[in-house]
């Protein structure tokens, strides 16, 4: 069985470093990211590779902290907080990462 928790950690290492490619390599290619129940705010891989490369340029110093995380079946709920910049308030967000297999099919953000 693969340790999916450790799966979603490595993809906030990628996403600090603002590494898109490394980050979407851990998902399906018809991944998605999206509000919790809502609407798919980044469609497929490459929709998510060039979400996030946009929001990098905008936001330079942005980086996400692991609060808590935890593993159940083919899910993993991550408690983040998120910082835009080094000066900005941050906000909090639970993020349910969705696998098939290996790979993470779906993002969805509560906020």
């Amino acid at each position: 069985m693969s340790d999916k928790l450790a799966t979603a950690e490595q993809m906030i290492a990628h996403y600090n470093a603002q590494d898109a490619d490394a980050y979407v390599a851990l998902m399906t290619d018809d991944a998605a990211e999206a509000g919790y129940r809502g609407d798919v705010l980044r469609d497929g891989r490459e929709g998510v590779r060039s979400g996030l490369k946009a929001m990098f340029a905008q936001f330079p110093e942005n980086r996400a902290e692991i609060v808590s995380g935890q593993q159940l079946g083919d899910y993993v709920l991550l408690h983040e907080k998120v910082y835009r910049s080094n000066a900005a308030e941050p906000f909090e967000v639970m993020s349910i990462y969705s696998f098939e297999g290996d790979k993470v099919s779906r993002v969805e953000f509560v906020r």
